[in-house]
């Protein structure tokens, strides 16, 4: 077992708590340890992040974005380890890691190319003789706080903006994938980000919550998780003046209709709804389908699932991983048995798989389940795991009704050959990303990126939008007359 230390004030440092990092493909014996950080650590970060940032804010942006693009080259040079650790403590596929680690250099790339541009506007102005001009400009210490689906790109969709506009951040990972953000810290503290610019709180959170959240030098808090978290920490903000950021649950639709490319569709939802065992906000979960099509879309859709090989993610050849832990597989199993008791009927899957070389780990088989009402749970609920529910609609009107029949409006998709289908849905269709003929998954790091209703807070991610939240505007108005 791995020994690693955590970046804080730009040194690394160790603790006499440690939290254990496990690998769901085998839960027997740990392959990494971190520190676990005290409240006491956690204030001392804050203390780091203050005087970093008042170095990082007159840090020139050229130089900015050569840290930035440096760390990228750390990161791709190092891809082939990072994905293995990545892979290891999360349980995606090797390519699935592999992936995410190039995508993590992208973000920091392209956010060093804004960082080279400057934030800001020319206005004109009424009176004579006067030049007037917006810019934008840091507004302190963030506290990133991220989850274990996506451990490596969460930290470098919020860090990567956070760092380009001058701020500096504290980083908490999720406590059963930390690797990942240490990886991406190495990389910018060997590039050469100063002391203090970003630290990261390896910990459990009811030992340090209320370090990281009340500290009176906060400025904003992104956070990407659970509606139950991220309301609370929204609760716990309200009455101050620090900025909130959550990117919350989904319950994710693709409709199919019957003038659809089914062979498309079926790979389409298959890649949605099964990759990364369906550990993405972003996975599809509810497919509604013309009942012209129904069942010969059912059949297809069944056979994408069955080609799946459920193992280890760094095995040959497997193509759909474990779940990240034990007390996430036994909650989508829990889920797949209440949506059963309710009515539905597993079509594939909706159980662990048989073989004894897997049986130490945290698998769920590809499942389909039928005869889903929208009064079940399952049709409303957010599983977070590879489970798809079918339901059976008859007209256009009819889908796009049961596609916003959700609390939630993160992403949507249709497969239609008819052009004005497309963008009716493309308007009707309440949610924050919308595909037409592709899946609801994988948006590139300049796509705004964020949901409706309760899938999360007005601000978004990714492309310059991302920037309204870590920067504010400061007016100039310059009379030379």
């Amino acid at each position: 077992m791995r020994t690693l230390e955590t970046l804080s004030g730009g040194e690394w440092l160790a603790t006499g708590e440690w939290i254990d990092v496990h690998d769901p493909s085998d839960l027997r014996t740990p392959v990494a340890r971190v520190p676990a950080l005290s409240a006491a650590d956690v204030t001392r970060a804050y203390d780091h992040a203050e005087r970093g940032f008042a170095v990082w804010k007159r840090t020139s942006p050229f130089e900015r974005a050569r840290i930035m693009t440096d760390a990228a080259r750390l990161l791709r040079e190092r891809v082939a380890e990072i994905a293995e650790d990545l892979a290891t403590e999360m349980g995606k596929t090797r390519a699935e890691a592999t992936g995410e680690t190039i995508k993590a250099a992208d973000f920091l790339e392209y956010y060093a190319g804004i960082a080279r541009q400057g934030y800001g506007t020319l206005v004109h102005d009424v009176r004579p003789d006067t030049r007037t001009s917006f810019q934008r400009e840091p507004i302190g210490i963030v506290l990133a706080i991220t989850p274990w689906n996506d451990p490596l790109i969460t930290p470098a969709r919020k860090l990567a903006p956070t760092l380009a506009a001058g701020n500096a951040a504290l980083l908490k990972p999720a406590t059963d994938t930390p690797q990942a953000a240490l990886h991406f810290a190495r990389a910018l503290h060997d590039a050469g980000l100063p002391a203090g610019v970003l630290n990261v709180i390896t910990g459990r959170g009811a030992q340090i919550s209320e370090a990281l959240i009340a500290d009176p030098r906060l400025a904003a808090l992104t956070f990407t998780g659970s509606n139950e978290v991220g309301e609370g920490l929204r609760a716990q903000l309200a009455g101050r003046n620090v900025r909130f950021q959550g990117e919350l649950g989904g319950k994710n639709a693709t409709v199919v209709l019957a003038d659809a490319d089914l062979d498309a569709a079926a790979k389409a939802v298959a890649a949605a709804g099964f990759a990364q065992a369906g550990q993405r906000c972003t996975a599809t979960s509810r497919v509604i389908v013309e009942r012209s099509v129904y069942e010969e879309f059912t059949s297809r859709l069944l056979g994408e699932a069955a080609a799946l090989r459920v193992g280890p993610g760094l095995a040959e050849g497997t193509t759909m991983g474990p779940l990240v832990s034990a007390r996430q597989r036994d909650g989508v199993l829990s889920d797949i048995e209440r949506a059963v008791k309710q009515g539905a009927t597993v079509l594939a899957g909706g159980d662990q798989p048989k073989d004894e070389a897997l049986s130490h780990g945290c698998y769920v088989n590809p499942t389909v389940l039928g005869d889903v009402t929208p009064d079940a749970d399952i049709w409303h609920e957010e599983v977070f795991g590879p489970v798809v529910a079918l339901r059976a609609v008859d007209s256009f009107e009819e889908a796009v009704e049961a596609v916003n029949d959700s609390d939630f409006g993160l992403a949507a998709a249709v497969f239609t050959q008819n052009l004005g289908a497309a963008h009716r849905f493309a308007e009707e269709a309440e949610c924050g990303q919308v595909a037409v003929n592709t899946t609801t998954s994988g948006w590139d790091v300049h796509h705004p990126f964020g949901g409706f209703r309760d899938s999360g807070s007005p601000f978004k991610e990714q492309g310059e939008e991302a920037l309204r939240f870590y920067t504010r505007v400061k007016t100039v108005a310059i009379h030379f007359g």
